[in-house]
């Protein structure tokens, strides 16, 4: 079956950009003391500078972070937050960390109605997932409502549309450094549960271990990764065009 023929929409394309962790919640610490929460703003910011020169077919793109500087917000939060300005994406960014310094590369996940892909992406969500606990919050109570739109049949569509941007984003990111695992991991991440968004949740390196620490404290690297999750954007949208809607403000 062939590709919807992309056609104008005549309106602004919004990114939502989630930078993990903040605040009080310093994510992950690498060997030499560098944190996830910085990292992973620093290349937040960057993509924000390349989604904001970019069109799709004719519309102008725009980067709207769930955090732009260094504070705490609560998953929900953030799912809604991108919900508020009705995103055509949500990119969740992170570095991945483990007990030993070995694990090294790249992954991406999307969320799974069911169970975990793997052992691994089972474990790396209930880590994601534990966020909330660091800002006090009661995360059961919160999650009642995602439960309910998780029956949503929307959800399935929107799992759908994750696996085929997670998977345009891991072919590029292959070309710029190391992946972790060739394909779309899935696993319950509370950050990934908009209904309607498709989303992703990306780990860009391990910062436990200290070979990617240092690629995530370089400007080039956070540069070329950068360029390389644009392009898998700009992947995803050639092959499923932005639904028409009424914004161009």
């Amino acid at each position: 079956m062939s590709a919807p023929t992309p056609s104008a929409t005549d309106r602004l394309i919004i990114i939502a950009l989630d930078a993990g962790h903040g605040g009080e919640d310093p994510g992950a610490v690498g060997p030499g003391g560098t944190r996830e929460k910085d990292v992973v703003l620093k290349l937040a910011h960057r993509m924000r500078e390349r989604i904001n020169a970019t069109s799709v077919n004719g519309n102008a793109m725009r980067a709207y972070l769930t955090r732009d500087a260094d504070f705490f917000v609560p998953l929900s939060v953030r799912v809604e937050k991108a919900r508020r300005v009705q995103a055509d994406l949500f990119i969740s960014l992170h570095a991945d960390a483990f007990f030993t310094p070995n694990p090294q590369g790249a992954s991406v996940f999307a969320l799974s109605q069911g169970g975990a892909s793997s052992t691994a992406a089972r474990w790396m969500a209930a880590k994601e997932n534990k966020a909330d606990e660091i800002g006090g919050l009661n995360v059961k109570a919160k999650d009642l409502q995602v439960k309910r739109a998780l029956l949503d049949m929307s959800t399935t569509a929107q799992i759908k549309d994750s696996l085929q941007l997670g998977s345009a984003m891991l072919g590029e990111i292959g070309r710029v450094g190391k992946l972790h695992k060739p394909r779309v991991e899935q696993a319950g991440f509370a950050v990934l549960k908009a209904p309607d968004i498709p989303s992703v949740l990306v780990e860009a390196a391990f910062i436990s271990n200290p070979e990617e620490e240092a690629k995530l404290n370089s400007d080039s690297f956070l540069d070329k990764l950068a360029d390389a999750l644009m392009r898998g954007i700009e992947r995803y949208f050639s092959k499923n065009p932005p639904l028409a809607r009424n914004r161009t403000t």
